[in-house]
C-alpha cells in the first residue's frame, strides 16, 4: 500500500454507481473539484453521523465547485439503503474488495477496521488536503469545507 501524499496526483478509478452507470474520478474532475472520502461502514453512528453532516453541508460544497463522494467496502445494495433513509444527494461508491482503499493508502485503525480518511481533490486532479481521523467524523466536513474556501480564495486572488 503506497501512501498519497497532498500535491500528489490523484489516482483515477472507475467504479460502478446504485444506477449501474460508471463513476470515474477524472470524468467528475473536468467540472468539479472532488471531496472523496473512505468510510467504515454504512449505517454506524460515526458513519451515519459524518454522511449526515455532508448532506446537511452539501450545498455549501456545490457552491465552492465541488462533488462529494463517499466510498466504503458495503455493497451497492447497501448503499441504497443508507442513502435513502438519509437522503444524501451524494454519490456512494462500493469498494467491496478494498483495491480502492489500498490504491489510495487508506489505513486500518488496529489493523483490522477501515480506515476514515478525506482527499480534497482539485480539477488538475492534484490532492490539495488529507485529513485521517477516525474518531471525529464531524472534523473531515468541516476542515473540507475550509480547505475548499482558502482554495477559492487564492483562486480569486490569481485571476
Amino acid at each position: 500500500m503506497d501512501t498519497l501524499n497532498i500535491g500528489d496526483k490523484a489516482p483515477d478509478f472507475e467504479l460502478m454507481r446504485k444506477d449501474g452507470r460508471f463513476f470515474r474520478l477524472y470524468e467528475v474532475l473536468k467540472e468539479h473539484s472532488v471531496v472523496l472520502y473512505f468510510y467504515p461502514r454504512d449505517n454506524t453512528s460515526g458513519c451515519t453521523k459524518q454522511a449526515c453532516e455532508f448532506r446537511d453541508q452539501y450545498d455549501a460544497f456545490k457552491e465552492l465547485g465541488a462533488e462529494v463522494v463517499g466510498i466504503s467496502s458495503n455493497s451497492l445494495e447497501s448503499h441504497k439503503r443508507f442513502e435513502r433513509v438519509y437522503h444524501l444527494p451524494f454519490v456512494l461508491l462500493s469498494d467491496e474488495d478494498s483495491q480502492l482503499r489500498s490504491l489510495y493508502g487508506v489505513p486500518r485503525k488496529f489493523g483490522i477496521l477501515p480506515g476514515r480518511v478525506t482527499y480534497v481533490i482539485d480539477q488538475k486532479g492534484i490532492v490539495r488536503y488529507i485529513h485521517n481521523s477516525f474518531n471525529k467524523p464531524l472534523e473531515h466536513v468541516d476542515n473540507a469545507l475550509m480547505v475548499l474556501r482558502t482554495l477559492r480564495k487564492k483562486e480569486k486572488v490569481q485571476a
